[in-house]
């Protein structure tokens, strides 16, 4: 049996960016739901100032996978000018 991985991403929008950030990230959500062991994928929490993703993959293995999927690629073309730092990502493997 594998283990379960939990993922939290924070995205920081430039001033103004917020909108464009959210609506990428609503795209990106929709594409990953469908993906293989993809058990949550949403945003809980967002403010002008800051954005947090919240996901859950079956496994590591299928993570990895997503993490060089289309629909990542796609949101950090898509994020490329609308941030003001790099993604925070915490990530737990869990028992």
């Amino acid at each position: 049996m594998t283990d379960t991985v939990a993922v939290t991403a924070v995205f920081i929008p430039l001033d103004d960016e917020f909108f464009r950030v959210k609506l990428a990230l609503d795209i990106a959500i929709e594409q990953v739901l469908e993906e293989p062991g993809c058990l949550q994928y949403e945003v809980t929490d967002a403010q002008p100032e800051r954005i947090v993703l919240t996901e859950r993959w079956e496994s590591a293995e299928l993570l990895e996978q997503h993490l060089h999927g289309p629909a990542v690629q796609d949101l950090h073309e898509s994020l490329s000018a609308l941030l003001a730092e790099p993604v925070q990502v915490s990530r737990s493997d869990k028992p």
